[in-house]
């Protein structure tokens, strides 16, 4: 009985081993995503009063929370039962980045024009305030569920041949990580140009080790939400293009001498300018008929 005990002990450590490499593995795969899903995080967790960007960013991650709680059922019950719509709702998924991907850099060249960013740290009613919150929370939560439902099948995708159980205990951690390593950061993030100003506050001159670090932290912050945007528009590009070759046969097997890191960057290009031309076009034949005759 004892030995049958122990052998049961090491049967779970030598799973748990598996699960950790295996979840290492997978976080690398998602990490493209979870950079853009730090940079929109970010940017949409700023420009609140200081006091209310901690209760703003929980909120959130409440939500996001909620999301991971929603699609990690779906995700496992498709896995057991549809195999196969994993692997199309991945190839799907990788669609939508590298159109996600190529569309920031569009716009970044050619611009559009956008509806005017509020800025809530200059809105003095407690009603409006209130009614801002309450919109950016539920737009980032909405864009958290796009992208969770990413992470999550991506993380699936690449445990889709072991045993449920494994799935789930992969999964599940890579999903965690995903909101709590996220919104860790975020809220770490937000926060760097208040205890800039402290520091600064706090110095005696602008020759103090203080003054200096919370300079660097103010002036820092805009900086560091710009470079993780960029990070992460590279990186979702990478990960389309990773997805289109290892789960399409064709793309498999194109540009095979090439490096894997160039062959997936030219891949989610590809797809995405065509996604985005697609969805142009549709724009525009949606547009004429529309417009009044």
């Amino acid at each position: 009985m004892a030995s049958g005990f122990f052998a049961l002990l090491d049967d779970i450590a030598a799973l748990m081993d598996d699960v950790v490499v295996m979840s290492k593995i997978t976080t690398k795969k998602t990490a493209g995503i979870l950079g853009d899903d730090l940079a929109v995080n970010a940017e949409k967790a700023t420009g609140f009063k200081p006091s209310r960007e901690i209760p703003v960013l929980w909120a959130i991650s409440k939500g996001s929370l909620l999301n991971k709680i929603i699609i990690l059922p779906i995700a496992f019950l498709l896995s057991s039962f549809l195999p196969w719509a994993v692997t199309l709702i991945l190839v799907l998924g990788g669609v939508y980045l590298a159109f996600e991907g190529v569309e920031k850099i569009y716009e970044y060249f050619v611009p559009h024009k956008h509806f005017e960013v509020v800025d809530a740290s200059k809105i003095t009613s407690d009603i409006d305030i209130v009614t801002l919150e309450k919109s950016k929370i539920k737009s980032a939560i909405f864009t958290d569920f796009i992208l969770s439902i990413e992470i999550v099948i991506i993380a699936l995708g690449t445990v889709l041949e072991k045993p449920i159980l494994f799935q789930i205990l992969v999964v599940s951690i890579v999903a965690l990580i995903a909101t709590v390593g996220v919104y860790g950061i975020v809220a770490l993030i937000v926060r760097m140009d208040d205890l800039g100003f402290r520091l600064i506050n706090s110095a005696d001159n602008e020759k103090s080790i203080y003054y200096i670090i919370g300079t660097i932290l103010v002036k820092g912050l805009p900086f560091i939400i710009k470079s993780l945007s960029v990070i992460g528009t590279v990186a979702l590009i990478l990960v389309a293009g990773g997805i289109f070759s290892h789960n399409i046969e064709f793309f498999h097997h194109v540009l095979e001498h090439v490096p894997s890191i160039i062959k997936d960057l030219v891949l989610g290009l590809a797809v995405g300018l065509i996604a985005l031309l697609v969805v142009n076009m549709l724009k525009k034949i949606i547009k004429v008929i529309k417009k009044p005759s």
